[in-house]
């Protein structure tokens, strides 16, 4: 008898609209093309599989499918911990599910936090400051230039060539607008000048794995278990004049005009280090099944790479999403690595061998 996968996911066309709304309030949802995409690769795979919309009729619904397993990609509506809200509920009605647990995709989606942790890790990231106002006093060795932009969302949304900012006056108007218009504390960092990389990973870490890095750092077991896909780099040279940085305008409205450099032109050491720190950022982030961490590497610093975030919930939009394109440069196909992530959760699961 076949497994029954549901797909999980929010559709752009069915989220809440209001007056007043940001224009790219919803740019993290999904569309109907890539749902069905995704619903297409799992059913090539032996499966049988329907999409349902993540909200609380799932409880419902789910409860007549039965499904053996969920193929989770909600990013939710409202609330600090949104993209948490419907693995909260599965773990109520104890479904598996794809991805990330409830801790982890609560930590993810706050930078601010997310970034602590790194800190506390001793892992590389950007010095950094929250702001819940405008007037804030900027902390001891903050330094110009710094980059603006909202604590908790995803797909470049508040991100601009606004965002740079060289002294107090454009830090306090673009930390005004971030509030203003998003309704959240505003993460600001010391701007990384150089080259923006991203690394995806599937798999998960051969445990158990505590949290934490281990005493010793050159133990194979901290990448153990996770396959590296190659690093992609966007070439953003032909918008150097518009856009400096990978914002909400390039990943949306011209997301199928950018030059991906993928693999990225790195010698093989860089590599190596960047593939060891996005294992180490899955590894005390607490990540399963699928990742992708995105890096800075500083043009000023012989290249250091910097880490920015971890998605532990990555867009897997055919062609356009970095995961996928990166998969692609690996020679899997959008249908494989669903299929990938999907085997990858149920093996965890122990309902693969």
């Amino acid at each position: 008898m076949k497994k029954k996968i549901a797909v999980l996911a929010n559709l752009k066309k069915n989220a809440p609209r209001w007056e007043g709304m940001p224009a790219d309030q919803w740019d993290d949802l999904d569309s109907e093309s890539t749902v069905n995409a995704i619903v297409n690769a799992i059913r090539s795979g032996g499966y049988e599989a329907e999409f349902f919309e993540g909200d609380l009729r799932l409880v419902e619904e789910l409860g007549r499918y039965q499904p053996d397993i969920c193929f989770n990609i909600c990013e939710s509506h409202f609330g600090d911990a949104r993209e948490a809200q419907i693995p909260a509920l599965l773990e109520m009605m104890r479904i598996p599910y794809t991805g990330s647990k409830v801790l982890t995709l609560a930590l993810a989606l706050d930078k601010p936090m997310t970034k602590r942790v790194l800190t506390y890790h001793d892992l590389p990231t950007p010095d950094f400051q929250s702001f819940e106002r405008p007037d804030e006093p900027l902390s001891e060795g903050m330094q110009f230039p710094l980059f603006v932009k909202p604590s908790r969302e995803g797909t470049g949304m508040g991100v601009s060539a606004n965002s740079i900012v060289h002294n107090e006056k454009e830090l306090r108007q673009q930390v005004a607008y971030v509030l203003e218009k998003y309704r959240q504390t505003v993460l600001v960092e010391r701007y990384i000048e150089g080259r923006e990389v991203t690394v995806g990973m599937v798999g998960n870490l051969i445990g158990p794995v505590a949290r934490r890095l281990p005493q010793n750092l050159n133990a194979p077991r901290i990448q153990a278990g996770l396959r590296f896909f190659p690093p992609m780099e966007v070439d953003l040279k032909p918008f150097a004049d518009s856009d400096v940085v990978y914002s909400n305008r390039l990943k949306v409205q011209l997301a199928e005009d950018l030059n991906y450099l993928c693999p990225a032109p790195l010698d093989d050491e860089m590599v190596d280090e960047l593939n060891w720190l996005a294992a180490a950022v899955f590894r005390v982030c607490g990540c399963l099944d699928v990742a992708r961490v995105d890096f800075r590497l500083d043009a000023n610093d012989n290249w250091k790479p910097y880490i920015l975030e971890v998605n532990p919930l990555p867009g897997l939009s055919p062609g356009i999403s970095d995961i996928v394109i990166e998969a692609a440069a690996d020679g899997i196909s959008h249908s494989e690595l669903v299929l990938m992530i999907l085997h990858t959760a149920m093996k965890r699961y122990g309902m693969l061998d």
